[in-house]
């Protein structure tokens, strides 16, 4: 309870702080990143949503509701880049030279949107973690243990790092790909080059791993927290 409270707290902070920054210093609102910080909370909503959906069609037809969980985890892996696009902001490109903004409040502002999607980023995983191991290999939390659902984590992180560079280098957006031909004519121009081609993998292994080990801290405390009370229950 008290680690989603955080991750609330964290996000409102954020978007508390960009507001606060344009009324307390008289300079514009920054209104991308209040959109980013919507975007970076949607994914956890969809999954909400999608989940509930597929459970009120299950009690007409099991396979409507499969059909309905898959196609809001394609829909949730497509959005889910948006929630660690956050960590970009760090590069404080909403600064200008002559910004009467102190540097100490901004440098606060990009700490907290880039944890505010790291945090996001990790519950959202975890969610679809317990969630997928459990159906798949059994009700306990040893199945979220099993090298195939840590590889399956990685994937999805190694996606999300794809993800963000072709947002933050293409200026893609999860929504583009309504427009299949455009997309993957962006896509395939950019990597023609091939030093775009070594810059993306460097970025995607380096965000990938970077999520990874915040996810084993995070994520790998959850898991041994439930796997120890279970044991202990079994015991009993």
């Amino acid at each position: 309870m008290f680690f989603l409270l955080g991750a609330v707290g964290l996000n409102v902070y954020a978007a508390l702080l960009v507001l606060l920054r344009a009324v307390v210093y008289r300079t514009h609102l920054y209104r991308p990143m209040l959109l980013n910080i919507m975007l970076s909370i949607l994914p956890v909503f969809i999954l909400m949503f999608g989940f509930l959906a597929g459970a009120l069609v299950a009690q007409a037809s099991y396979a409507g509701a499969v059909a309905v969980w898959l196609l809001t985890g394609i829909v949730w892996l497509l959005m889910l880049p948006n929630s660690s696009y956050l960590i970009t902001e760090l590069n404080l490109s909403h600064r200008s030279n002559e910004d009467s903004v102190p540097l100490w409040y901004d440098i606060i502002l990009v700490i907290t949107l880039a944890m505010s999607g790291v945090v996001n980023t990790i519950i959202n995983v975890l969610i679809v973690h317990v969630i997928a191991a459990t159906t798949v290999f059994g009700d306990n939390f040893s199945s979220l243990t099993r090298p195939v659902s840590w590889s399956a984590v990685a994937c999805v992180l190694l996606l999300l790092g794809f993800g963000m560079y072709l947002g933050r280098y293409l200026r893609l957006n999860s929504w583009d790909i309504k427009h299949p031909l455009s997309f993957l004519r962006k896509v395939f121009t950019h990597f023609r080059v091939l030093a775009n081609v070594w810059a993306c993998l460097g970025f995607t292994i380096t965000y990938a791993i970077f999520l990874g080990l915040i996810y084993l801290i995070v994520g790998g405390l959850v898991i041994d927290l439930g796997g120890a009370i279970e044991t202990l229950q079994h015991e009993t």
